[in-house]
């Protein structure tokens, strides 16, 4: 019996004698299946192969981020937040080796996981275990859970106090839970916005977009994309960090907003003529 993982979007699946049939995530218009088919390996394989290792690189005070190199899945990068006695991983990554466990510890160590949608599940589970910390999932999104576990917590309503200066908020848009997590004391009080894929920094690093489905570039509607940028008018950041180690470094609260206006004007015709 194996957990196995999609060698696509790293999310790993409960307990088989034999790989899945499919990847339920890669396999809707989201995600994608892999050109040349669908593959599977396991954390074990992964480890064994001594082809990978997890970069923790210093992004500010109380803020770390995880990155797995060579890129494994999708290739997100999760945050470790360091509040006094409370310390919050923000979205997973795949690869977790024993020296991963031991540079963390000697961090601080992880209190919480808190999951923004399903392509970062990855090994959640794994982690959990391994810091003996509960899972903090949006119960819209509980039916994309691939494997299971009782440190899960799925959580309801529109936010949720994880601990003092660190609140989730449900904004949907991507998937119907996603979730973005505010850090009320980062950047020296100022607040930070962690927000997965739910608000997506682009190129230009000075703005910000939204999608149902960014690698089939499938839009949300201008309706939603209005009501998530309502969301978060009145949550007080500063920056913004996504899942790929890019950041809106400053006036992070009002790019959002023009992003938002800018991508309504888009999709509604009004913002240009071809």
């Amino acid at each position: 019996m194996k957990n196995y993982i999609c060698t696509t979007c790293g999310v790993q699946y409960d307990l088989s004698t034999s790989p899945p049939a499919e990847c339920i995530i890669c396999n809707e218009e989201r995600q994608y299946v892999n050109p040349d088919g669908q593959a599977w390996t396991t954390l074990e394989e992964l480890k064994q192969s001594c082809a990978y290792q997890n970069e923790i690189c210093f992004e500010e005070e109380h803020l770390y981020s995880l990155t797995s190199k060579p890129r494994l899945g999708i290739g997100q990068t999760a945050y470790l937040i360091q509040e006094p006695g409370f310390h919050l991983l923000w979205d997973c990554i795949t690869y977790l080796d024993q020296k991963t466990i031991e540079d963390i510890k000697k961090l601080g160590g992880i209190q919480a996981i808190a999951l923004s949608h399903p392509h970062y599940y990855s090994t959640q589970t794994e982690w959990a275990e391994a810091f003996d910390a509960p899972i903090y999932i949006h119960e819209d999104d509980k039916e994309w859970v691939q494997r299971s576990s009782e440190r899960i917590v799925f959580w309801s309503g529109e936010s949720l106090e994880l601990s003092e200066g660190l609140t989730l908020h449900r904004l949907g848009g991507h998937f119907k839970g996603g979730a973005v997590c505010h850090w009320k004391n980062g950047d020296g009080g100022n607040g930070i916005l962690l927000t997965g894929d739910i608000i997506q920094v682009v190129q230009d690093q000075e703005w910000v977009s939204f999608m149902y489905s960014y690698p089939n570039l499938i839009p949300l509607p201008s309706r939603k994309v209005k009501q998530m940028a309502d969301q978060v008018k009145d949550i007080p950041f500063n920056r913004l960090y996504n899942a790929f180690h890019r950041a809106v470094k400053k006036s992070a609260g009002e790019r959002v907003q023009q992003s938002a206006e800018r991508y309504i004007k888009a999709v509604d015709g009004t913002l240009f003529s071809t």
